[in-house]
Order: structure tokens, then sequence, then C-alpha cells
């Protein structure tokens, strides 16, 4: 029987009807998940900045729902209007997701927000938040265009929940 579409797309179907599961995705999904580019605004940008600055050396990124990376090396800092570039790189450590408030309690400390109100107040009434943890935070010099990304990529918009990308894109994106 012969296929009519690609084995990558193949292997996806078979992953979401539960006929595989990811552990069994060898290395194949390993070079396609090799980096995670997460999207923030100007102003969480700025204070991961300012908290990486002061010495810390793991960070969480907090996400109002249950998405995010589950596995994946680098993770890349795409930062929206008005910057629209790729600004930063860290090592991706784990996502952890479920209900928030033992989420803060666990890792309030690695984030940007300075109090568990103002947690409250950005998870806008949601009981449920991811956190994304890393290390080795760091700022590029040189910071990556949209045009350029998108080109990389191949993709006409980022898409809201951001994006997995493979070894070779993450080669070609951050050298």
């Amino acid at each position: 029987m012969k296929a009519d579409f690609p084995p990558k797309t193949l292997f996806f179907k078979l992953i979401k009807r539960k006929v595989l599961n990811k552990d069994m995705a060898g290395p194949q999904l390993e070079e396609e998940h090799c980096g995670f580019i997460l999207i923030s605004d100007e102003k969480w940008w700025n204070k991961l900045c300012e908290r990486a600055k002061g010495g810390y050396s793991i960070h969480a990124f907090v996400r109002r729902n249950l998405v995010g990376p589950v596995k994946a090396e680098k993770l890349l800092f795409y930062v929206k209007r008005p910057s629209m570039q790729i600004k930063g790189i860290a090592d991706f450590v784990e996502r952890v997701a479920g209900k928030a408030e033992e989420l803060w309690k666990k890792y309030g400390g690695e984030t940007c927000i300075d109090s568990f109100e103002s947690y409250l107040k950005f998870l806008r009434g949601r009981e449920k938040a991811t956190f994304i943890r890393f290390t080795n935070f760091r700022e590029l010099e040189a910071p990556v265009s949209v045009r350029a990304f998108k080109k990389v990529l191949g993709i006409s918009k980022m898409p809201r929940g951001g994006k997995y990308i493979s070894r070779e894109a993450l080669k070609q994106l951050i050298i």
C-alpha cells in the first residue's frame, strides 16, 4: 500500500491517533524538535533581561495555558512588536504544567513576576498554567530579523503558541 502523504506526516498522524507515542520517535523527532521559539512581548522580555543580569541561573517563562515545548534543547525568544526579532537563546530544562497556585509555590521565584497577585492578574482567571524552565539565558549580540527567520523556517506568520524548529534551522538562525 502506497501512502499519499510523506512518511513524516504519516508518523505524526500515527502519534495523534495514539498508534505511536513520542518516545518511539527516535532521532528524526529529536532533530525536528531541537529548538523551540517562544513568543514574548517587549515588557516581559525587558523584565527577563533585568532578571538575568541579577545573577540568577535558572528562569521560568509563564504561559497562561497548557502549551509549550515538551522536548527541546534550545529556546529562542521572539519579541513581538515593535521589535519583531529573535533576541535571545537559552537551554531548555523542562516544561511543567498544572494548577496555577501549586506551580507558583514551587517555581514562582524563577519568574519575572514580582508577586502572587501580579501572577493571578497575568493569568486572567485561568486555573492552570505552564512554566517553561531554562538556564544559560543570554541576549543575542545580533538579533535575528523577522524577515530572516521567516525565510529560514518557510513561514509567513509566527504561530501564536510558538514553534518547534529543526537542528539545521537553529544553526542557520544562530551562527
